[in-house]
């Protein structure tokens, strides 16, 4: 299995796919599309890995190197096309303790050994349990996650000029007032009202583009004093070099990252995952988790080795990217290209685009992607549906994605779990031989074994009871047990007790559980039809 993962992603590394699917050509126009979404989704970049490196303490060209290392390289590599990867606040929060406590240096480690185990992740095939997480659970994701972003957004509002002293971007400024608030509302605005119109004009250029340049020309020219991405902080630097972790190879620093790189590693993969579900639904595309956790352990592992904190597929770039029209690899690697241009030659130039362009790009993506019918269906729905939809979307915003994604999906379990358990119940006949049968419906499985026990009255049931399962299903050690229980109370009243229509996983579960099991003979087609005879001490070990 491994050797399999590992030679069909070698084989992506040799010959990548650059098309969506066979019947979408790489025609001009296409290529035109790719790269202005490209363009688009870079200019969006830089101050969100400003911000995030902020939020984790490090040096704002930290971030910029992740969003550009981690997104050329899953772009390439990754499971989906069209996937936009970077510098996340997801994995910020949870960097920040680590650098204020230890350095810079041990998150590069960090960094490293989280791609690690996110590539091993990959070869174990570990990426289809996202299979396993509910719609309920989704919608909550992206719903919070709209919300999220949307907040996030919020802290442009703030006075610039405080970032390197909070430690945390504008975050620890004052908000804006008066003038100043209603120019930047005006720029949000104007942003958010020419990517709503640009569709309906022309769809040479990308709407958010559009907006952008539109918004950007206007400050530019009357020379109006807004926030603007410099103000953040300056985004000129060189090529990221070649850095090994200037750490102790000891069992001493292990300790100090494992438990660091292991949450990373597992909230990055939900992150992306998720992201990957919600970009396949939009452009029709299935399959590719066990690909994008190995394209995202190798982009971490490499970006730790080149002095980057590490990142994970963005969902709000992404939806920019669809959105904007990319649909291939394309789109991504041109992201990153766009991005390493911007800090090695048009710094200038990029950091004269106002916020309020970008902020306003987001808002449109806030817009686009909470899921608005959620709100329509809560009362349609199932009531815990419904309740998990709402948690999720609370936990999102108040905890992160990564704790809310596993709220949701143990309620949706537990749920799950108890409608199954009260749904055990029996159907009852008496053959023309004097025996009484008990044609069990439902799972049989811990949460449904005190209901089954309740099914059988023993003291008045005649001196042969037959079990039928041919409608239920044997499915773990406390349904066991509690087979063994039913046949113990009937043993002890000295009666016999014959299972029939047990399932071939459930033969093989009750044999690997070592009881000895006789084919039943009135049941030759199935040749798994279980007989106990409790008299003789067969079931239980009695």
């Amino acid at each position: 299995m491994a050797r399999a993962l590992l030679a069909r992603f070698a084989n992506r590394i040799s010959t990548p796919d650059l098309r969506l699917a066979p019947n979408d050509p790489l025609s001009f126009g296409r290529l035109r599309i790719e790269l202005l979404s490209g363009l688009t989704v870079a200019l969006a970049l830089v101050p969100e890995a400003v911000a995030f490196a902020f939020v984790a303490g490090v040096h704002p060209l930290v971030g910029l190197y992740a969003a550009f290392m981690v997104g050329l390289i899953t772009a390439v590599f990754g499971g989906r096309p069209g996937m936009i990867s970077g510098a996340t606040g997801a994995l910020a929060v949870v960097m920040v303790a680590l650098v204020a406590k230890h350095g810079v240096e041990y998150l590069f480690a960090t960094v490293v050994l989280m791609g690690l185990i996110q590539i091993f992740a990959g070869i174990m095939r570990w990426g289809k349990f996202i299979r396993l997480v509910p719609h309920p659970v989704m919608l909550g994701f992206v719903n919070g996650l709209a919300i999220v972003i949307f907040l996030a957004q919020l802290t442009q509002f703030k006075v610039p000029g405080t970032a390197e002293a909070t430690g945390h971007g504008t975050s620890g400024g004052e908000w804006l007032t008066g003038i100043p608030l209603y120019t930047m509302l005006g720029l949000v605005a104007l942003t958010m009202a020419v990517i709503w119109v640009m569709p309906r004009i022309t769809r040479v250029i990308p709407a958010p583009l559009a907006g952008i340049v539109v918004v950007a020309a206007v400050v530019i020219g009357f020379g109006i004093d807004v926030p603007r991405v410099g103000d953040l902080a300056s985004i000129q630097g060189g090529l990221p070099p070649f850095h090994i972790p200037a750490v102790p190879l000891n069992l001493e620093t292990l300790e100090i990252i494992l438990p660091y790189a292991v949450i990373l590693a597992a909230i990055g993969l939900i992150e992306s995952l998720l992201t990957l579900n919600l970009v396949g639904e939009m452009t029709g595309q299935r399959g590719g988790a066990s690909q994008e956790c190995v394209a995202q352990g190798v982009a971490n592992t490499v970006t730790g080795f080149f002095g980057g904190m590490g990142g994970c597929a963005m969902i709000g770039q992404s939806m920019i990217n669809v959105k904007s029209g990319g649909r291939t690899r394309i789109a991504g690697i041109a992201a990153a290209l766009f991005l390493l241009s911007f800090i090695l030659f048009a710094s200038p130039l990029i950091e004269q685009i106002p916020l309020a362009a970008l902020v306003g790009v987001m808002f449109m993506v806030v817009i686009g992607t909470f899921a608005w019918n959620s709100v329509r269906i809560l009362t349609r729905v199932p009531r815990i549906d419904a309740f998990v939809i709402l948690l999720v979307t609370a936990v999102t915003v108040v905890e992160d994605l990564a704790v809310a994604v596993v709220v949701g999906v143990i309620v949706s379990a537990l749920a799950y779990a108890w409608g199954n358990a009260t749904r055990i119940r029996a159907q009852t006949h008496i053959t023309p031989e004097g025996a009484k049968v008990y044609r069990v419906q439902g799972p049989l499985f811990f949460g449904s074994s005190d209901g089954f026990a309740e099914l059988f009255d023993v003291s008045g049931d005649p001196s042969k009871v037959i079990v039928d399962f041919a409608d239920s299903r044997v499915a773990d050690q406390s349904a066991l047990q509690a087979i063994e229980a039913v046949a113990g109370k009937y043993e002890a009243a000295g009666k016999s007790l014959q299972l029939r229509h047990l399932s071939r996983d459930c033969h093989r579960l009750l044999k690997r559980a070592g009881h000895l099991m006789v084919d039943s003979d009135d049941d030759p087609d199935y040749e798994i039809a279980v007989d106990y005879s409790v008299r003789t001490g067969i079931l239980g070990g009695h």
